[in-house]
């Protein structure tokens, strides 16, 4: 009774936490500024204030990789930050619901333990939930019932593909594809055509602005970046064909997955899924268009998630809530050796 119970997604871009003690959600940057390699000077927001600023001494780095974790004691002093930041620290420690993706080997999902009871986060009990599973719930579909549903959670450097059926995540793929693959392409496509460089905060921004996959808009962005030539800044003003041209090149890819993906699916299943369609979450959905686009390179309609990045925790927030829902948390303990 005296632990305090935290829903916590980490994402790649963000952390998210989900306290049931004030009923509310948090989401900060996932980045760790480390200076000459062993002092850290921020965490979340701040840190990545400092992003593509800061001088050789000063390391701004995300501690998830790919969707899992890269660096268990920088991940263990961003969570501990954070975690401060929403109530005191208590000895008496947490319970945490963590959600996995549903390929990471066993060994990976112990890293989730050891992040929330390593030096500075210590006595907690860990809990396991797989990311479908999560989302699907955030979404009202109800796993034991379903039948076949896909959910496609497109993060900022992984890509998620799940079929569920029969209480359980039947099939599931991740991909290197995301948002910084997005991102990758606008830099390299405003390369191509202007023969400048940009950061990638600004390739971000300019994907948030004018993105849209849809080629009816047409739009322009000033932007300054590294003349490619001379080495000096110089503005531009770039169109929305050539970051919607990076853009797609990305999607292109995901869609030509999916494609693949439902070859791989039973076919009472996959049947099942062009009835009801495919479910698409995560933050690199706010691309507008983005779901029709999808649809007409593979043929199957998709139902767009208003929940975004927060699909995730919305789903580990019912877990927690609804003790029904108990039975898709499993406990992740250290092993004995």
């Amino acid at each position: 009774m005296l632990r305090r119970v935290y829903g916590v997604d980490l994402g790649t871009s963000s952390v998210k936490i989900y306290s049931l003690s004030k009923n509310k959600k948090y989401m900060q940057k996932n980045m760790v500024a480390i200076r000459n390699g062993r002092q850290v000077i921020a965490v979340g927001n701040d840190a990545y204030e400092m992003y593509e600023k800061t001088p050789r001494n000063i390391q701004v780095n995300c501690p998830i990789q790919n969707g899992k974790i890269a660096n268990i004691s920088v991940m263990e002093v961003g969570l501990y930050s954070l975690l401060k930041k929403i109530e005191p620290y208590t000895p008496f420690g947490a319970v945490m619901y963590f959600t996995v993706p549903v390929d990471a080997t066993a060994i990976e999902k112990r890293a989730y333990f050891t992040v929330a009871n390593g030096s500075m986060l210590q006595n907690n009990k860990v809990l396991m939930v797989e990311s479908p599973i999560a989302d699907a719930l955030a979404m009202g579909i109800s796993p034991q019932e379903s039948k076949g549903s896909m959910i496609v959670n497109i993060g900022a450097q992984s890509t998620e593909l799940s079929v569920i059926a029969g209480g359980k995540v039947i099939i599931s793929k991740s991909l290197q594809l995301g948002g910084m693959k997005m991102d990758e392409g606008i830099i390299s496509e405003i390369r191509k055509n202007y023969n400048l460089h940009l950061g990638r905060r600004t390739a971000h921004r300019l994907k948030t602005a004018v993105g849209r996959l849809n080629t009816q808009s047409k739009e322009a962005r000033k932007v300054v970046g590294i003349d490619s030539v001379s080495g000096l800044p110089r503005e531009e003003t770039v169109s929305s064909v050539v970051v919607n041209e990076g853009i797609s090149s990305c999607v292109d890819e995901i869609a030509k997955e999916i494609k693949t993906f439902l070859e791989r699916t039973p076919p009472q299943i996959a049947y099942q899924i062009a009835q009801e369609g495919i479910y698409l979450t995560g933050g690199s959905t706010r691309l507008p268009f983005i779901e029709s686009y999808l649809g007409n390179d593979t043929g199957y309609s998709f139902k767009l998630s208003g929940l975004y990045e927060q699909c995730t925790i919305q789903g580990l927030e019912k877990i927690i809530q609804d003790s029904g829902l108990q039975q898709w948390a499993s406990p992740i303990r250290q092993r004995k050796l």
